[in-house]
């Protein structure tokens, strides 16, 4: 079993940057692969990155943030983040994290947490 607290959303205005943090509990958190993911209203959870088990040497980007975020994960703090440069409004959403086998599609992930609020002013 792993639970997954997010953390570091907020509002920041276009053009800005955050760094989201996903602490994870467990003694297997480096055997997980963890992915992003978000909501924005009205619309279908989307992926938004994802970064492979152990050293997380393979991580993927959906293409709307490829070269403006970044994943990492820190093992020995059991967390993962995902720091965010130029943001758009179209950024806005509610991010959640995940651990599952492998960084694969949504329904891979067995775990998710709770998800917090990234707003992006004009």
């Amino acid at each position: 079993q792993v639970q997954l607290v997010e953390s570091g959303g907020g509002l920041v205005q276009a053009g800005g940057s955050l760094r989201l943090s996903c602490a994870a509990s467990g003694r297997t958190f480096s055997s997980y692969a963890l992915g992003w993911f978000r909501q924005a209203p009205g619309k279908e959870r989307e992926f938004v990155a994802a970064i492979s088990s152990w050293s997380g040497a393979r991580r993927v980007y959906a293409d709307s943030v490829k070269g403006r975020f970044t994943t990492s994960r820190e093992n020995g703090k059991n967390t993962v983040y995902l720091q965010m440069n130029s943001l758009k409004p179209e950024d806005t959403a509610v991010y959640y994290c995940a651990a599952g086998p492998v960084p694969g599609e949504e329904y891979e992930y067995n775990y998710w947490g709770q998800g917090t609020q990234v707003t992006v002013s004009s």
